[in-house]
């Protein structure tokens, strides 16, 4: 006939009413039926190549690439942060590229800019640029819309193979 009320009573019934509500708070609703939308990805970080690294072969990737070392290759990457202390011999295509570096080689990107540290000896080939003042440009400036579709084209300026690198 009566039966015991189960408010007062310590349980797991209690203990789980903070995790739903939490967890009611931080997921979103889903819509009834069969279709769940997938959540959307957070953007991996930039692999960042470290400068006490020294890279020789090509690098591609979809994603971000910060390089602080050396790479003696090509780097095909969506934006390429080429650090102060790095450099680069080798083509670069991306879809942003920013220089604070040295790149020795043909530079191909959507969006292409040259920091006020930046030393570049070869060619740009861009649909916009920035050359802040007191960047160091050797070569020749190209204005494309569609600067990474000859990507595979033959190079205006090759680099010299035979010159030693002096670290400079």
């Amino acid at each position: 006939m009566f039966s015991k009320s189960k408010i007062h009573e310590p349980g797991p019934k209690a203990a789980s009413e903070p995790e739903k509500k939490s967890e009611a708070m931080s997921s979103p609703q889903r819509p009834l039926g069969d279709f769940v939308p997938a959540a959307p990805r957070p953007k991996a970080a930039a692999s960042v190549l470290s400068a006490d690294l020294t890279v020789t072969g090509n690098i591609k990737t979809t994603g971000d690439v910060q390089v602080e070392g050396i790479v003696e290759g090509d780097i095909r990457a969506h934006l390429l942060t080429v650090g102060e202390s790095a450099t680069i011999k080798g083509e670069i295509v991306a879809d942003d590229v920013v220089v604070h570096g040295r790149v020795v080689g043909r530079v191909r990107g959507l969006k292409v800019r040259l920091t006020s540290t930046a030393r570049v000896e070869g060619d740009i080939i861009h649909k916009t640029i920035a050359i802040e003042s007191g960047a160091h440009f050797e070569g020749s400036v190209q204005r494309q819309d569609d600067p990474l579709q000859g990507a595979n084209a033959p190079k205006l300026m090759p680099p010299a193979a035979d010159a030693p690198y002096t670290g400079k």
